[in-house]
């Protein structure tokens, strides 16, 4: 399973950004008064209890941004909770229950992930039976104080209780059922595909752009084993989203993203790659999805062009995607797709691959000797050791004395290693670095594992 989610929500200026960084241990988000500093997504990797985290902090919910990013934050905001597998409703004890934090209360009635209410700026326990009156909003209430460290235990203990159970057998079953989403911009054939994947006329299909209007599950067997595919909108640039039924067609094509297990990103062999397509490439990798790019409507150019022209194209195009495979198809004949979906097991089973501790190291330890990390400040940066605390997309945290001192260059150079020679060759990796706390022992990386 990936690393849970535990997102920071709440009306501006109650010390969200505060919460954040007190439950961080460090300053990381940017703390003012000044309504509304916080506008895109901020995130740690926080370890609870032996179990990582990763803590999410948003901007402040019904905020009229000055700069005209109110749209933009709101999106941040609902992305956020979307994945969240335990949500911090934070709120101000000394401002009392406002109709602002009502307003957020009822945003957050329907999510599925547990909500604790953590009253913030409950400074003194003669603050605590203001904090109470949080109680009416119908949520668990924990009152702390960012500022003057209280009750930091007591809402990590109540933080790690609501967390998803953590299963040690994380392979996929042999009958789990792999969601596989069909996006693109409009028009390339992703319906025509999900009507020849159920040989039925599942899909209304048209030769009008947008025909599809929202997302669309359809099950279906290959082999014996189980497949549902999520048909979605075709994608448009914001600038053309000029109706209610596009703004949320977009939505909620994202979503089905977010929820798929690998996502076939579809291209028209007959027309050149758009900005939209570089877009949707841009959120499918900011989402750590596998992907595979199908350039469908090949049979209409397989006689006049070679495939590695396209090939070419692509990676030119998409210079951070060189690890996506690439499959040619015909949709409407069912030519070549059994083997794309074939793929898409794979790719799925690499993303829940989980690769030993000691193997990482030892590939970690080759990878620093072969290619010691740059002189940073005079000094060299030291890799204690390393570990995978996630699936779906693959975590790999690495245990260093300076994360600031390990360059771009050099951290792209060490997820090669990873692609090369573990069994993610073709899926998105996470990397965290992380300071190693003082009283950690460990030093697999040369080679004297301590307790």
């Amino acid at each position: 399973m990936g690393i849970p989610k535990v997102v920071i929500v709440g009306r501006p200026n109650v010390g969200k950004s505060s919460v954040f960084n007190w439950l961080c241990g460090r300053r990381i988000a940017i703390v003012d008064q000044m309504s509304g500093v916080t506008r895109d997504r901020v995130t740690h990797l926080l370890e609870l209890h032996g179990r990582f985290v990763e803590l999410v902090d948003t901007g402040g919910m019904g905020i009229e941004d000055s700069d005209g990013l109110t749209e933009h934050i709101e999106e941040q905001i609902e992305l956020a909770i979307d994945s969240a597998d335990v949500i911090l409703f934070v709120v101000d004890t000394r401002d009392g229950p406002v109709p602002l934090d009502k307003e957020v209360g009822k945003r957050l009635r329907y999510v599925t992930a547990p909500v604790l209410c953590v009253a913030n700026k409950t400074d003194t326990e003669q603050l605590d039976s203001q904090a109470d009156e949080f109680y009416r909003l119908g949520r668990k209430v924990i009152a702390v104080s960012a500022t003057q460290n209280r009750r930091r235990a007591q809402l990590l203990r109540a933080i790690t209780e609501r967390l998803p159970d953590d299963s040690d057998d994380e392979s996929p079953a042999k009958d789990a059922v792999m969601k596989v989403a069909i996006v693109g911009r409009r028009n390339t054939g992703k319906s025509t595909l999900v009507n020849t994947l159920v040989n039925s006329e599942r899909m209304i299909t048209s030769e009008v752009p947008g025909t599809t209007r929202d997302s669309v599950d359809v099950r279906f067997e290959l082999d014996g084993l189980p497949f549902l595919a999520i048909d979605t909108p075709g994608f448009r640039r914001k600038k053309s989203v000029s109706t209610n039924v596009d703004f949320y067609s977009t939505h909620r094509a994202q979503r089905s993203i977010r929820r798929a297990d690998v996502v076939l990103l579809f291209f028209d062999a007959t027309q050149r790659i758009s900005k939209v397509d570089k877009q949707l490439c841009d959120y499918i990798a900011q989402e750590y999805k596998p992907c595979i790019f199908v350039v469908n409507k090949w049979d209409l150019l397989a006689k006049s062009m070679p495939t590695e022209k396209w090939v070419t194209y692509l990676r030119d195009t998409f210079r951070t995607m060189w690890h996506v495979p690439i499959a040619f198809i015909t949709g409407q004949s069912g030519k070549n797709v059994k083997a794309m979906l074939n793929h898409s097991q794979m790719l799925f089973k690499q993303s829940c691959s989980r690769v030993p501790t000691s193997r990482l190291n030892k590939l970690v330890r080759a990878a620093l000797k072969h290619s010691p990390p740059p002189l940073y400040r005079n000094r060299r940066p030291k890799i204690y050791y390393a570990t995978q605390v996630g699936t779906q997309a693959p975590t790999i945290v690495l245990f260093c004395n300076n994360p600031q001192a390990l360059s771009a260059q050099y951290k792209r150079y060490l997820l090669g290693v990873f692609r090369d020679r573990l069994d993610f060759g073709e899926v998105p990796i996470k990397l965290y670095l992380r300071n190693r706390e003082s009283s950690d022992e460990r030093n697999e990386i040369d080679g004297k594992l301590g307790k």
